[in-house]
């Protein structure tokens, strides 16, 4: 089964591509944090330790850097290493948090890469896999925002 949501408009993804990076983070690990947090169990958390990761969404021009300091995921300024980078589309990431696609699949079919230290990223996807609800619930759109993205797809087209 697919997203229904479209690839980020070439135009919306010019504009989020221009935000500076660190804000996005802040609000990605807020949202990291009330999605898996409490799901990670110990040896986890302690693998994770201090390992700076990237989630590079490619069609939308964002990066959300992060890392684990113990107890809670936390926002990290662009610019050192990561150990990590996961990245995909927009779409192939929602997919993959509603469980609506297998990382694996996507991994083999080119939409999803990861690049750095691949011990951590088994860890990673290993970690996420064991999760049986899926880690995002998102409610359909109101009629409002469903016109405006319409909107976005046909202009885009």
């Amino acid at each position: 089964m697919t997203s229904a949501v479209a690839t980020v408009p070439a135009a919306l993804a010019a504009v989020l591509s221009k935000l500076p990076a660190y804000p996005g983070s802040l609000l990605f690990v807020g949202a990291l944090n009330l999605a898996l947090r409490r799901h990670l169990p110990d040896d986890v958390r302690q693998s994770l330790q201090g390992k700076r990761m990237r989630i590079s969404v490619r069609d939308a021009g964002l990066a959300f850097d992060f890392s684990w300091d113990g107890d809670r995921f936390c926002a990290c300024q662009r610019g050192a290493a990561v150990d990590l980078v996961v990245g995909a589309s927009a779409r192939d990431f929602l997919a993959l948090a509603r469980r609506e696609e297998d990382p694996d699949t996507l991994f083999f079919c080119r939409r999803l890469s990861m690049e750095g230290d691949t011990e951590l990223g088994l860890l990673v996807k290993n970690t996420l896999d064991a999760i049986d609800a899926p880690l995002l619930e998102l409610p359909p759109l109101p009629a409002p925002l469903r016109w405006l993205a319409a909107r976005a797809r046909h202009l885009n087209q």
